[in-house]
């Protein structure tokens, strides 16, 4: 009996399951025919998605004709160019012509149009364009002979105009600024020579002081002697005319790595600086130029003695500095306390440090880091005091005093902030830009110089809020990434240099007039 029970439960499940998977398969018939046939509102939402599909594709492919005649146009003037009503609102415009369409279809061309006119996050609104006639820029003279890729350039301040170049061939050269020729070399490095700095003038003008921080973990301080006879000679029209034709025309063949003729070759320094324990990325001589700064990948920052080459402070976020000098006199009766006080003061940041920079007047510190982050400290009171700046959304790649009580930073964030010392809280302005920053410089006109992964050199003014691009004409600007700004304000040939990683220093002329 419980065997035909059995039997009766399966067959009514099964006809159970069977109805069930009919019905199911009619509703989908049913759903089928009713998608064939599509109802009037579903058919009038498929106009609309066609005509909306249509639009984007026609203005997309306006957006890139615009963008091809901006990047023509800034060519040509060698500026930042933003799009004119003239230029969108072309006779030849596919979307002008088509009168058929309605007020709706237009009023929703425009809104597209103003949002792919300009991307987001590129421009500052308070920029100003720059017209030709108010700024000039021009390229001068390139300095070849580096055999790799050169890091960072500074110039003299002095009397006889000297420029210095760290390249990643582990050299610094000396250049003459009047000649163009190599006055110097450094050849004391093991590893890249990543930053240089010139120390104080000495009484003998044709003395140099020098700094150099390489990747072998050591700065270097050494000395060069250089003949006074470095001016140029005075040329004549004709010669003058036959040099720019000789730039104009040999510039597709700048390949730097040429062979380095220095009259004087220095292959030890004068004093080591140790205690990194790994590469160090940049130095600075404080004001007075008794002391110096370098910045490190092991994440701290030392100063140094100048002339004994010992380790003053090693500057840390959680405590301002270490006095080794005290920790030395006693030494052997505290050697757990000394321990334990390394065991605290660990880092300054929590990332690798990329560039320094020191006041040049007051006793006050920058340091840069990889964490996203810089660190003023300020040495100007008996009881010394770190401030962090956090804006950046990525790597600090350097930060510069500028004239007056500003502080300029640039970040691999594609963009630079300027920083009141007055109100640290936040940036007064943020320029945001095309490409990262690299270690960039403030004239004393406060015109900064901004070096980018993307080959462009811009100029950002301060007092007139302009931005404003280097010329890129052909064979006259660097080919690689743009590493380094310098400013030489004193120069009456050329006032602005860049390195980069084609292997070449390039000097600027740059002419700036008033409003």
């Amino acid at each position: 009996m419980s065997g035909r029970f059995e039997k009766l439960r399966v067959w009514v499940d099964g006809d159970v399951q069977q109805g069930s998977s009919t019905a199911q398969q009619q509703q989908q018939q049913q759903y089928c025919d009713m998608e064939q046939i599509a109802l009037p509102h579903k058919a009038r939402l498929y106009q609309l998605f066609e005509y909306v599909e249509k639009e984007i594709d026609s203005l997309y492919e306006e957006n890139c004709e615009l963008q091809a005649k901006l990047n023509q146009l800034s060519e040509r003037l060698g500026e930042t160019v933003t799009i004119s009503p003239e230029i969108c609102c072309s006779s030849n415009d596919p979307l002008s012509s088509r009168k058929e369409t309605g007020r709706k279809g237009n009023q929703m061309r425009q809104k597209l149009k103003t949002a792919l006119r300009v991307p987001p996050g590129r421009l500052v609104q308070s920029l100003k364009v720059v017209s030709d006639s108010s700024r000039r820029c021009r390229y001068a003279r390139s300095f070849l002979g580096h055999r790799d890729g050169i890091w960072h350039v500074t110039a003299s301040r002095g009397t006889q105009p000297i420029l210095a170049s760290a390249s990643a061939d582990q050299t610094c050269l000396l250049w003459s600024l009047d000649v163009g020729s190599c006055l110097a070399q450094y050849t004391g490095h093991v590893g890249s020579v990543n930053g240089v700095a010139f120390g104080p003038s000495t009484t003998d003008s044709n003395e140099f002081m020098l700094a150099t921080a390489s990747g072998d973990r050591t700065a270097h301080i050494w000395k060069a002697i250089i003949p006074g006879n470095t001016q140029l000679p005075a040329l004549s029209s004709e010669d003058d005319e036959l040099a720019e034709k000789e730039q104009t025309s040999g510039g597709n063949d700048i390949q730097g790595g040429g062979e380095v003729h220095a009259s004087c070759i220095v292959r030890q320094p004068l004093v080591r600086l140790t205690g990194h324990a790994n590469a160090v990325m940049a130095v600075e001589w404080f004001s007075n130029g008794e002391q110096l700064i370098t910045a490190s990948w092991d994440r701290t920052a030392n100063i140094y003695d100048a002339e004994r080459g010992e380790i003053v402070n090693i500057l840390s976020g959680r405590f301002f500095f270490l006095n080794y000098a005290k920790i030395l006199l006693f030494l052997e009766k505290f050697c757990a306390v000394v321990a334990e006080m390394e065991v605290q003061i660990d880092r300054s940041h929590d990332d690798e440090l990329n560039h320094c920079n020191a006041h040049p007047s007051q006793k006050l510190i920058v340091t840069a880091s990889r964490d996203s982050t810089f660190r003023l400290w300020d040495f100007r009171e008996s009881i010394q005091s770190v401030a962090v700046f956090q804006g950046h959304i990525d790597s600090v790649t350097s930060v510069v005093f500028s004239c007056g009580e500003k502080l300029v930073s640039g970040s691999d964030d594609r963009s630079i902030k300027v920083w009141d010392l007055r109100n640290m809280r936040s940036a007064i302005v943020t320029v945001r830009l095309d490409s990262a920053v690299n270690r960039l410089s403030v004239s004393s006109r406060n015109v900064v110089a901004i070096p980018q992964d993307n080959r462009n050199i811009r100029l950002y003014d301060l007092n007139t809020v302009r931005l404003t691009r280097l010329p890129r004409a052909s064979g006259q600007s660097h080919r690689r990434i743009v590493c380094c700004t310098a400013w030489a304000d004193d120069h009456p040939n050329y006032d602005l240099f860049t390195c980069g990683f084609d292997k070449q220093v390039i000097a600027w002329k740059t002419t700036f007039e008033k409003d």
